[in-house]
């Protein structure tokens, strides 16, 4: 496995490096999708937090690396397991799986294993991708380029938290709970509103216009290049800090309290901003909740909501004919509006 550049190391970009933490701290947040311009760093930050994330425990041989203190009855393969004896918990990297654009639906979603029903003559399931990505991150860069069936594709297992496979004389069903992340370029085209809806969090990455910010980010990467394995344990210890600041917020999560102020003042944000649903409100909440966790609070104040707020509600915005400024401009603008109260 190629060396990733540290999280800690990556210059700026702020909003996007506190949305991707925010889903690795509480995964029901939902994905988080980073639109912006090329080469900004948005890749080599999904990267970096593949990287930065805590090993978690999993069955052990299972291809689904279901975990050993959760309901397993959606999954076959940990129902022979336990049949044969349960085995002692492993230890696993969290996976972060990359979708390629070109990837056939097969790779996607799984297939017949060829190879054992020529050698063996039996009928055997290869897990895809999805499967793959159970409890970890699936990357897509240029998502807004996928193509159409794999979109509704997405949409339903993201939906379901379950891939079902029925082709070529198999029927399989199981787990498939990942955070999505897609990055790409709105200039190359928008992204369907339903897989839109399906992304918890938006974030807006733009090349750095600072001098001495554009020359660090150059140094940075130019130092990574020339000694990838010096660089990363050079800020070995602030990855550190963040991965310990991420098991922290976890084991804080479930004690963060809401109070029914700060919920009150998100619910009518949603409504002056004309949101559809209430899925809105219910990923502010958690968002909200996991920034909370991980600044070490004991629950959530109008700070959080207000941080987490452009990157929740953003692209859930309706156009506005008789509002021509932006969705990030429209978000902040109501913030103000409510906040300021």
């Amino acid at each position: 496995m190629a060396l990733a550049f540290p999280f800690s190391a990556i210059v700026g970009q702020d909003e996007m490096k506190l949305a991707l933490l925010i889903a690795a701290v509480d995964q029901t947040v939902g994905g988080v999708l980073v639109f912006g311009d090329r080469g900004t760093g948005k890749s080599t930050a999904v990267r970096a937090l593949a990287a930065l994330l805590p090993e978690m425990p999993a069955v052990p041989g299972c291809p689904y690396h279901c975990d050993p203190k959760a309901d397993r009855a959606g999954c076959g393969d940990c129902h022979a397991r336990d049949a044969k004896g349960a085995k002692k918990p492993v230890s696993v990297a969290v996976p972060v799986i990359d979708l390629p654009l070109g990837a056939t639906e097969d790779r996607v979603v799984g297939a017949l294993d060829l190879e054992r029903a020529l050698t063996q003559g039996e009928k055997a399931f290869e897990p895809g991708l999805l499967a793959r990505a159970n409890r970890g991150f699936l990357y897509i860069d240029e998502v807004n380029l996928l193509e159409d069936h794999l979109v509704d594709l997405l949409i339903d297992v993201a939906a379901s938290g379950e891939n079902v496979v029925e082709r070529e004389g198999l029927s399989v069903r199981h787990p498939a709970r990942f955070v999505l992340v897609g990055s790409g370029n709105p200039e190359e085209g928008e992204l369907r509103p339903q897989l839109l809806d399906r992304f918890g969090l938006s974030v807006e990455v733009k090349t750095p216009a600072g001098l001495a910010e554009r020359i660090e980010v150059v140094k940075r990467r130019d130092a990574f290049e020339r000694d990838r394995a010096g660089f990363i344990a050079q800020w070995k210890k602030e990855d550190e800090k963040l991965r310990k600041k991420i098991i922290d917020a976890r084991a804080r999560l479930s004690r963060v309290a809401v109070p029914d102020a700060a919920l009150e003042r998100a619910a009518r944000l949603c409504m002056r901003l004309g949101t559809d649903g209430l899925r809105a409100e219910l990923t502010l909440l958690r968002a909200a909740r996991s920034l909370a966790a991980f600044d070490g609070k004991a629950s959530v104040d109008d700070q959080h909501v207000r941080r987490v707020a452009p990157s929740a509600l953003r692209h859930r915005l309706r156009r506005d004919p008789l509002d021509d400024a932006g969705s990030s401009v429209r978000v902040e603008r109501a913030i103000e509006e409510i906040y300021a109260s």
